[in-house]
């Protein structure tokens, strides 16, 4: 494995293990899965350059279309949430901590705080009406083409009709909203969240 850790410097595997849900082994072989997306844009030689890690990017086109995301509807809003300028960019920072978000061992408490954000279109920190059914939207598309959700607004056309998408609003809001503001608080999406007990296998996305 010598040639192998000498990628990253030990401080940097160190606090890499420190921050996600991988071992030092997931790390290294999550960065080869980064670099194969694009070899000619990842230079391994500079992988212990932190501001390299963190700046360097594969663009969203790309990243979408790798078998891990590529048939997971909300895919752009994930690389979106994770990027650092919100335009699904990653640098392998961004990638590492996207997939650790979305490994097995990570908790339910984070896991529901990325789905929030992901739910949350024009992130203003609440799941409001248009946030819900945008979601809904997306779960329910007939079918779709790579990068029709750049921007939640280019999703294909519902399964359910009209009626019945505003049905099911109704009934998220009535079951979810509590203080009847007719939108959902982080709080209020989490004890949602709670209570849903295929949450964590559903949130989750395997490298």
């Amino acid at each position: 494995m010598g040639n192998q850790e000498s990628i990253f410097s030990p401080q940097q595997l160190e606090a890499y293990q420190d921050c996600t849900y991988f071992t030092k082994q997931d790390i290294i072989r999550i960065f080869k899965r980064f670099k194969e997306i694009d070899p000619s844009r990842i230079q391994q030689s500079k992988m212990s350059n932190l501001h390299y890690c963190q700046s360097e990017t594969l663009p969203a086109d790309k990243l979408e279309n790798i078998p891990e995301l590529r048939e997971n509807p909300f895919r752009r809003r994930i690389l979106e949430v994770f990027s650092q300028d919100n335009t699904g960019d990653l640098a392998f920072d961004d990638f590492l901590n996207m997939f650790s978000v979305f490994s097995e061992d990570a908790p339910r408490e984070i896991k529901a705080v990325y789905a929030f954000k992901i739910y949350d279109f024009d992130r203003d920190n609440t799941l409001n009406k248009t946030d819900l059914a945008k979601t809904l939207k997306t779960l329910t598309q007939k079918s779709r083409d790579q990068g029709d959700l750049v921007d939640g607004e280019n999703i294909e056309q519902s399964a359910l009709t009209e009626t019945e998408e505003n049905h099911i609003l109704e009934q998220v809001l009535k079951e979810a909203d509590l203080d009847d503001n007719n939108e959902l608080s982080y709080i209020e999406f989490e004890h949602v969240v709670s209570r849903a007990p295929d949450f964590l296998t559903t949130f989750h996305i395997r490298i």
